[in-house]
């Protein structure tokens, strides 16, 4: 896989694409401190898009991703996840689909996590995504690294003896990557993880990108646009 061609053209056929080091340094240790001041020994949150350093990632994301033709310029920042697994907290994730989105809607029934309303859209909704997780730290195989179904998200929205069947028939690969580089996946990707096994830090950055406009009357909880100024921005 090389070239932005290449990168795009795997993109759209497996589902994901794992960019090497993607971000800078500085950016990582800015994210990386403002996280321990803010949530110290918290396994995570959904909401860190209002955090100044997440959104400047999100926005350097947004540039670098554009330039190489792997995301539309249109595109908008809709949520930053920080998943951040250690010796002491070290869970595994059954394999699933995301297929919630932080947004709201009129007469939508949904749910609220941390506060914020989250609803699952339509298919077409979900299509249009891409997530884009961030390795704080390094992942290789030991430290519980996502592992992904090939080629699932072009299957729609499945159920669990269908996830199940479709892992069985793929088969998975495993997604180490180290500090710095970029995970992009389509949130319909099957996907798991399993606990470590040589328990370590494992800090990722799970940002989510979408159109800024949604269909249905739907509405995100909040965007960052990416060079507009601030005051643009919700």
């Amino acid at each position: 896989m090389t070239g932005a061609e290449g990168q795009a053209a795997w993109l759209a056929r497996k589902g994901y694409a794992l960019l090497p080091g993607l971000l800078p340094p500085d950016l990582l240790d800015d994210a990386a401190r403002m996280l321990d001041d803010r949530l110290g020994t918290s396994a995570g949150s959904r909401n860190l898009l209002v955090q100044p350093q997440c959104r400047e990632i999100a926005r350097t994301l947004k540039a670098r991703l554009v330039a190489i033709s792997l995301l539309d310029a249109s595109s908008v920042a809709v949520q930053c996840t920080l998943f951040d697994k250690t010796p002491s907290r070290n869970w595994l994730v059954a394999l699933h689909q995301d297929t919630s989105i932080p947004a709201s809607g009129e007469g939508v029934a949904g749910v609220v996590k941390e506060g914020e309303p989250y609803l699952q859209p339509p298919d077409e909704v979900l299509q249009s995504l891409l997530a884009v997780r961030i390795h704080l730290d390094d992942c290789g195989e030991s430290a519980g690294p996502l592992r992904v179904v090939p080629g699932s998200h072009r299957a729609g929205r499945l159920g669990d003896a269908e996830a199940q069947t479709l892992r069985d028939e793929h088969g998975e690969t495993v997604c180490t990557a180290a500090r710095g580089d970029a995970l992009l996946m389509r949130p319909l990707l099957l996907h798991a993880s399993s606990r470590a096994h040589a328990p370590q830090r494992r800090r990722v950055l799970h940002f989510l990108f979408g159109p800024a406009h949604l269909p249905h009357g739907l509405v995100w909880n909040r965007t960052v646009a990416g060079t507009e100024p601030a005051s643009q921005e919700n």
